[in-house]
């Protein structure tokens, strides 16, 4: 069988299990998006704040930009010509924010998490990995000389059995975990496994943040700042494309991680660096997410509202976030559902294997802080109907 005619069957196997995905053709308009003319309130967004709709701090912001200023290509690797002031300001920003010692900036999340693992990994390092951890840094792993281990998703009694058996046999550990899981919405116990990493003194802890940054903590930091763990976390990610309504990642870190991963780290020497202007964003933005605890609260508030409702109708919606996952089970009747949700002018999405595992198909609602409390009462009428 030739390569192509390989392709269009495994196209077609996916098709007749409701698994085919095609990138859709849209139109954004402020909360909404309009897909073959039909107008529908996006709940499919990781825009968790809303800033990216919000048109009024766009429009501050491009106040402050003049032609020498509006900077739309770094042209470079940061280690060749790209290093603009603007990244060193950011970074310093975020490491006064997060009392941490050092900050570095990366061009997306998936760039930190298949970058960041490889470069401080080698033959003698063991990962123990929770085994819902995303794709970005499951592919890290893979490209790291570690040997990885994953335990079952929060099971802290096996991951201490974990250290125990092995912690003598490497030279060192690194245990890795979200602190918000992207599928179920639900929340990693960040100071029990800092407490599991103080016993043992060749154990690091990663943590990524992108789905808590900008919506857990006071100064919007994420779930280690809301539990008063950020100083006990050795390299602690975060993403500015979801709340912080802009593009890169960041990592916190002490001085000498972050000199290391400047030497070491493959997917920051070899990439251009992302746009002067699109960093003066992000700090824009970073600089003003401390004010907006009322958002924050907002968005917490209509997502407990959600999660009770299904729940109440029966569906199973794990989690305790923003991300509230209404489990269907089989592919096909995830896509119905949310042809029908759609129908009535909300556009939520099925999630299907290989995302998520098989028979867990669901409707995964992305709320944001822009969403109004009788929007989520018409929704909880809507899914209701489904049943």
């Amino acid at each position: 069988m030739s390569t192509i005619s390989h392709m269009q069957q495994e196209l077609q196997l996916l098709e007749e299990h409701s698994n085919l995905r095609r990138l859709p053709r849209m139109v954004h308009d402020g909360r909404d998006v309009i897909v073959d003319g039909k107008r529908m309130l996006n709940l499919s967004s990781n825009d968790y704040l809303g800033l990216a709709s919000d048109r009024a701090l766009r429009e501050e912001f491009l106040r402050t930009l003049t032609p020498d200023t509006f900077l739309p290509t770094s042209s470079s690797s940061r280690l060749l010509t790209g290093n603009f002031t603007v990244y060193e300001e950011l970074e310093a920003e975020l490491a006064h924010l997060f009392g941490t010692e050092a900050a570095l900036v990366f061009n997306s999340g998936y760039h930190a998490n298949t970058g960041i693992l490889p470069a401080v990994s080698d033959a003698q390092t063991l990962i123990l990995a929770d085994k819902l951890v995303h794709a970005s840094l499951i592919d890290g792993i893979r490209l790291s000389a570690a040997k990885c281990i994953r335990y079952r998703h929060n099971d802290l009694a096996q991951l201490e059995r974990l250290l125990k058996e092995h912690h003598s046999a490497f030279r060192q550990i690194i245990i890795v975990t979200e602190s918000i899981f992207s599928m179920d919405g639900d929340q990693a116990n960040l100071p029990a496994l800092t407490e599991l990493k103080r016993r043992y003194g060749n154990v690091l802890l990663y943590v990524d943040e992108a789905h808590a940054f900008g919506v857990r903590g006071r100064q919007g930091l994420g779930c280690a700042e809301e539990s008063g763990c950020t100083g006990d976390i050795d390299f602690l990610v975060g993403t500015f494309g979801k709340a912080a309504a802009s593009a890169g990642a960041y990592i916190v870190c002490r001085k000498v991680i972050r000199e290391y991963l400047v030497n070491r780290m493959r997917t920051l020497i070899f990439t251009t660096g992302l746009p002067p202007v699109n960093i003066a964003w992000t700090l824009f933005v970073v600089r003003r997410l401390a004010d907006m605890r009322e958002r924050r609260e907002h968005l917490a508030h209509i997502s407990r509202t959600l999660r009770e409702a299904l729940q109440a109708q029966g569906y199973t919606c794990p989690g305790a976030s923003h991300i509230v996952p209404m489990i269907i089970g089989q592919s096909a009747d995830a896509v119905l559902k949310a042809e029908a949700l759609q129908r009535h002018g909300f556009y939520a999405l099925p999630v299907r294997p290989p995302t998520v595992p098989e028979g867990t198909s669901r409707i995964r609602f992305s709320l944001t802080a822009d969403i109004r409390q009788e929007e989520i009462e018409e929704l909880k009428k809507r899914t209701e109907n489904l049943k």
